[in-house]
């Protein structure tokens, strides 16, 4: 059975100024874009996005309710990855004829960035590089 382990990150609330794109619904479609790219080189699929609800602390001893956009990742766990390994490399024998060419074998490994992700928090790379694009402008 297939198992996955998901990564819950907020959506952008803003977009940079980028050059070529003018209006703010351009711009906020290319950071979406940007981030989905950044985890797909990591091994992240996009599975879905929700908006959920969170009470957070207003004043001294009130509350109030807010909603949270999400964007959620999901991808096979290790363990998974090591059992399609595994399996991969003790395949059944087939003939084959001598003059066909052996099909190419996927390659199982994840992606190894810079921006590691451990558990449901991101390591500073990726935060690092919004809050310099978000403090320039």
């Amino acid at each position: 059975m297939q198992s996955y382990e998901y990564l819950a990150l907020p959506a952008p609330s803003r977009s940079p100024k980028v050059k070529g794109l003018k209006t703010p619904a351009e711009r906020y479609a290319h950071q979406v874009t940007v981030l989905l790219n950044e985890l797909a080189a990591e091994g992240w699929e996009f599975w879905r996005a929700e908006c959920l609800p969170s009470e957070e602390r207003k004043g001294l001893t009130g509350t109030v309710t807010v909603q949270n956009h999400l964007l959620i990742f999901r991808r096979a766990s290790a363990e998974t990855l090591a059992e399609q390994i595994a399996q991969h490399d003790t395949p059944a024998p087939r003939a084959q004829a001598a003059h066909e060419p052996a099909p190419e074998e996927p390659s199982l490994s994840r992606p190894m960035g810079e921006a590691r992700i451990h558990g449901t928090r991101r390591e500073p790379a990726l935060l690092l590089r919004r809050q310099n694009t978000s403090g320039s402008e």
